[in-house]
């Protein structure tokens, strides 16, 4: 795993809704497409459409979509205590563990 890196064309990266559900995308461009996903366009994640406000609380960047994806794949598969743990243990921002 790599953390936020310039020179990587690609990004997995995990939104926070206001009702503390997580969500994990890839992107080429994170800043773009979590502004897309608080406009809650057509080119919003429908997971997160009527979630807001949305928080990015983390975000590793990748050499290829490949790699980008797969990721994105391990960490849907982990349990929201694992998910919430790598969040807290890689950035400043908590997610409370007790809500759901």
């Amino acid at each position: 795993m790599s953390q936020v890196n310039p020179v990587s064309g690609w990004y997995v990266y995990i939104i926070r809704c206001a009702n503390s559900h997580l969500y994990t995308g890839v992107t080429t461009n994170v800043e773009r497409r979590f502004a897309e996903h608080q406009l809650g366009g057509v080119k919003a994640a429908k997971f997160l459409k009527g979630k807001g406000p949305l928080t990015l609380v983390y975000q590793e960047s990748h050499i290829d979509r490949s790699a980008a994806l797969k990721r994105e794949i391990a960490i849907k598969k982990m349990s929201r205590q694992q998910k919430i743990q790598l969040v807290t243990q890689n950035s400043s921002y908590q997610i409370s563990p007790l809500v759901t």
